[in-house]
């Protein structure tokens, strides 16, 4: 319920929707690399790609949209910002309220060892662990749903030892991708997925076998 997130947000952030207003928050798994961008790039091969991953999602949440002919459905998409540069949601606050990851922040931790640094949070998943993304938000402004019971995310990261590694390993050694495996996961990014994050996107599109047209 958008309630949900509106209640642990400051209201600069609130989305603006009734309380008991439905929403879905989605998430990407591992196999959306080969299952849904690999497919997608090859059929669009001829026409515009800015940015594969991002149009990508945003043609299967059109998909999505139009499976529901009589009903309103708004999309945010995890890039989208408003004029004030803020984030038109926060991605990690809505997968936990929603019970979809847990997100582990610097309060999680009871003995903070690093006094004046900024310390950023990162969701986890109790499957997939770090390998994973938050790609958008599913509104459903004409559905109220008042009796749904809110579902707590799993805490898979439970030992104060394993968060503060977590956190440390997310804000200082993030390129090593260590912290995605805080966990023991399901399933992780193919080699093939991992090199194609790894490189600057300017030089993607060359993994994914596009031409200087296609850009």
């Amino acid at each position: 319920k958008v309630g949900w997130y509106n209640a642990v947000l400051q209201p600069t952030f609130h989305l603006p929707y009734p309380d008991d207003t439905l929403a879905f928050v989605v998430l990407s798994t591992p196999s959306m690399f080969d299952k849904a961008l690999k497919p997608f790039v090859k059929k669009e091969r001829l026409k515009i790609i800015r940015d594969p991953v991002d149009q990508c999602v945003s043609h299967h949440l059109s998909r999505v949209k139009e499976k529901f002919p009589d009903q309103k459905v708004d999309v945010i998409f995890d890039y989208e910002i408003l004029p004030s540069r803020k984030p038109k949601f926060l991605a990690q606050t809505a997968a936990h309220v929603a019970g979809a990851a847990y997100y582990y922040q610097r309060k999680d931790v009871k003995l903070d060892p690093w006094g004046k640094k900024k310390i950023y949070g990162v969701c986890i998943h109790p499957k997939y662990g770090g390998w994973f993304a938050i790609r958008g938000l599913l509104l459903f402004p004409d559905i109220q749903v008042p009796f749904l019971e809110q579902s707590a995310p799993v805490d898979c990261v439970s030992t104060e030892e394993k968060r503060i590694e977590l956190l440390e390993q997310f804000n200082f050694h993030w390129q090593n991708g260590r912290y995605r495996d805080i966990i023991e996961v399901k399933e992780r990014y193919s080699e093939e997925q991992k090199a194609y994050f790894a490189t600057p996107p300017a030089e993607r599109f060359r993994l994914l076998g596009l031409t200087q047209e296609a850009q």
